[in-house]
């Protein structure tokens, strides 16, 4: 098999024609199947290395000269700005969403009091994060993915290199470390809008004591769930903008290829960061426990 794939396409077609000219038609299907299969991995693989590669070097560029602090300021005001309207109104409604669904069950067993207690916990702990991570994901990876393609399709990436620019020092690194300061404090943010969020709709729409409310939502939160609510943004912070930069960086085909890759970014990193919060999730309450 390695043979007929070592062949190439062109011999591969030939060998499967005279293969279906001598009957043996069950073989010839075999033979692409596997074909296809080998490549697939193998473009796989290739994906996941050269973002592994872009990944490490936008991370070590950080620690060495010349780094560009005008254009990580520019960037920390279009992802940190450009992002709160978004992230305090998404905040603000699931924590309203929150409240108004766990009181309707809770209601059942007489516990509406721990209403302010289920919305905390699960707003820091998880759905803050989460949300947040996906709702910039939508907004910057996109942008940052059409950006980059935008640049290399007009051929501007190559004239930074023939000016002894490196564009992952110049464009990646302050996008990526941009990206991960101020998805941190948007997090946060995103956690004081939730809660306030179940604070309007338990004492204006389920007409309970606010007092209560905070009381509980405070009392029974715990150093373990700040931690987990504070590492996540982090990693999302990372995917977003190095799958951004990496599938921009990627654009080929003109028009049409920038609109491929700024698919590919959103899709890619918004599944990345459910992943991640997977294994962050186990990985930490692990260590909590």
């Amino acid at each position: 098999m390695k043979q007929v794939y070592r062949a190439g396409w062109g011999r591969l077609c030939a060998i499967l024609s005279g293969g279906a000219a001598q009957g043996t038609g069950a073989r010839t299907g075999e033979l692409m199947a596997i074909y296809q299969i080998e490549k697939t991995a193998k473009n796989l693989l290739l994906t996941v290395q050269d973002y592994s590669w872009l990944a490490y070097r936008s991370f070590m560029n950080l620690w060495s000269k010349p780094i560009y602090w005008p254009e990580f300021l520019n960037q920390c005001d279009v992802i940190g700005a450009g992002s709160t309207s978004i992230v305090l109104l998404s905040g603000f409604f699931t924590g309203g969403v929150l409240a108004l669904q766990s009181a309707a069950t809770l209601s059942e067993f007489g516990a509406t009091a721990v209403t302010g207690r289920f919305v905390s916990l699960t707003m820091i702990r998880e759905l803050g994060p989460v949300l947040t991570g996906i709702m910039v994901a939508g907004r910057n990876a996109s942008s940052i993915a059409s950006e980059l393609g935008s640049m290399v399709v007009t051929e501007q990436i190559d004239a930074m290199r023939a000016l002894g620019v490196d564009p992952l020092r110049k464009l990646v690194t302050p996008r990526i470390f941009a990206c991960v300061s101020m998805l941190f404090f948007l997090t946060v943010v995103a956690d004081a809008f939730g809660i306030m969020g179940g604070a309007f709709v338990t004492v204006f729409m389920n007409h309970q004591n606010g007092t209560q409310y905070f009381s509980m939502a405070w009392e029974h939160l715990m150093f373990p769930d700040i931690i987990q609510g504070l590492v996540k943004p982090l990693f999302s912070g990372y995917i977003i903008a190095s799958i951004g930069c990496f599938y921009g960086l990627r654009t080929t085909g003109g028009a049409e290829g920038v609109g491929r890759s700024t698919i590919q970014a959103v899709v890619t990193a918004s599944v990345l960061i459910i992943f991640v919060d997977f294994l962050l999730s186990q990985v930490l309450l692990t260590l909590f426990s």
